[in-house]
């Protein structure tokens, strides 16, 4: 006897096949984030360093790579500033003996310190990191503005004024304290003189009524 057949079900290959899309589409994508300060301001002659972290999620291997670039504000081609992989490399160009690296791939730090800046200096750096098979992401940029003199932020002006109001009041304090102590001093000074006085007198008024008394003496006796 036959035995019926059961309806014919999808296989576990269908049903990968069916949800792969579904679950490609929840997998955190495989790029580096590059996060900068976007803009920075520096004195001309001066040292700064250039921040730039990043995030992956890929393990950090000796295959990840940090490539800094530099295009001028003028027009001009990019050019290379710095490179690192395993170890740092100093690359030859208007940079070349000015650069350090500063940052610890393992601490997701990929930040480097540009020295002696100069007027032409000023314009975009971008700090790019690859960490196979994280290759792709976002590019982070600096714009520097190498200055000949620092200008004066709203946080700059308003911690002037704010130190101005605290050292406002210490001196008010201090004003206030030394007139308590001349207060206090001129005071205890006073009552020293009364007290030196209130002796003397006791002693003019009984000298006097020792010579009203002996001239009295005398003449009952004359």
């Amino acid at each position: 006897m036959d035995l019926p057949s059961s309806a014919p079900g999808p296989s576990w290959v269908g049903a990968l096949l069916l949800l792969g899309p579904q679950i490609l589409a929840l997998w955190p994508a495989a790029a580096v984030e590059v996060h900068t300060s976007r803009e920075e301001e520096a004195l001309n002659g001066t040292n700064i360093r250039l921040k730039c972290t990043f995030s992956t999620f890929s393990p950090i291997g000796p295959r990840l790579t940090v490539t800094w670039n530099f295009r001028p504000e003028e027009k001009g081609s990019d050019e290379s500033v710095f490179f690192y992989q395993g170890q740092p490399y100093l690359l030859t160009g208007r940079f070349k003996d000015r650069v350090t690296w500063d940052g610890n791939i393992h601490k997701n730090d990929a930040s480097i310190v540009i020295w002696n800046l100069k007027p032409t200096d000023n314009g975009t750096f971008t700090c790019q990191v690859m960490n196979p098979p994280d290759v792709s992401g976002t590019i982070g940029e600096i714009r520097l503005s190498v200055v000949q003199s620092v200008r004066f932020s709203e946080i700059h002006y308003l911690a002037v004024a704010i130190g101005s109001a605290c050292a406002l009041m210490i001196i008010l304090v201090i004003v206030v304290v030394v007139c308590r102590h001349y207060r206090r001093k001129r005071q205890e000074k006073s009552t020293e003189m009364v007290e030196t006085e209130l002796p003397e007198k006791e002693k003019l008024k009984k000298s006097l009524l020792n010579g009203t008394h002996s001239e009295g003496t005398s003449e009952e006796d004359g």
